[in-house]
């Protein structure tokens, strides 16, 4: 199986890459060539800026693949000339979303409720406004809309992993280590996540299935940012100091004001089994919080 990849050299993009290589498929990756990866010579890289369309079409030649896995897709920009310049090249694209599409609410989140394929799409001397949240939803609505190929959206919580370059994990480890106050409107909203090894497992799954349009990917359950932070407690030995108000460093990264968080009903029935938040949650802290001691 050929494959590209768009963003494979950090996170659970580079473990994507290593699954696929462990499976014998020939990846490619296209880099910005800043960040080294472990690969070696199990994939061809192609160095070049993917936001310069032109550069890109030039690296690419005439190369086609089977499965094409897009992780730094950010803007409908982005979205509208890789319709372009993969017309013909691949028969599957999958598109890394974000569960920012969809808004707070104690409901779970099932893909019907946002519609990428009725979106409408504004005018492209829009785009280069738009939020982190706006520019998702407007990636998938043009690759559902426009795009020559199937399309799956894969709509992704918080990731979380030893190797989370955001650090958000650690965020609230560290400050509950050093007894500094965290920022957090709303202690009890119950959130999804996923660990980056899941993500990678559960991308390699799809380019194997006939699955498209949007997809929820995350762990089973749910978990509440209090009872996250007493899992902290319990293996830091120290008590968490919540506050309503701080300043910008201190301010939770989850500090969502509901609840969030999704339904996986659709890839589970289409046989996807994603693993308990319990089964993997407790033991990432105490991973995290072991090295900060």
């Amino acid at each position: 199986m050929k494959v590209l990849i768009l963003g494979g050299t950090r996170f659970f993009g580079k473990k994507l890459v290593q699954r696929l290589i462990n499976q014998q498929a020939e990846v490619t990756i296209v880099t910005r060539g800043i960040k080294l990866d472990p690969f070696g010579d199990a994939v061809k890289r192609i160095c070049v800026d993917r936001t310069d369309a032109a550069a890109l079409a030039n690296a690419l030649g005439g190369a086609s693949f089977d499965v094409i896995y897009d992780n730094i897709c950010f803007s409908p920009k982005e979205a509208r000339e890789a319709t372009c310049l993969f017309s013909g090249r691949t028969d599957k694209y999958i598109v890394t979303s974000s569960m920012s599409v969809y808004p707070f609410g104690e409901e779970p989140l099932t893909e019907q409720v946002f519609d990428p394929y009725t979106c409408e799409l504004p005018e492209p001397d829009t785009f280069s406004s738009l939020s982190y949240a706006d520019g998702k939803r407007l990636v998938e609505a043009v690759f559902m809309q426009e795009a020559p190929f199937p399309t799956t959206a894969v709509r992704i919580p918080f990731v979380l992993g030893p190797d989370d370059y955001t650090r958000r994990l650690h965020f609230h480890i560290e400050h509950v280590q050093k007894e500094v106050a965290i920022s957090m409107p709303a202690p009890e909203a119950e959130l999804s996540f996923i660990h980056s090894d899941e993500a990678a497992e559960f991308l390699e799954w799809l380019g194997k299935s006939d699955l498209t349009g949007p997809i929820n990917a995350c762990s089973q359950g749910r978990i509440g940012l209090n009872q996250m932070m007493s899992i902290i407690e319990e293996f830091v030995g120290k008590n968490a100091k919540i506050v309503e108000e701080a300043s910008e460093e201190h301010q939770s990264p989850f500090g969502v004001p509901v609840s969030w968080y999704m339904d996986t009903s659709k890839a589970e029935t289409a046989g996807f089994a994603f693993k308990h938040i319990k089964n993997w949650l407790p033991e990432l802290i105490g991973e995290l919080a072991k090295t900060k001691q």
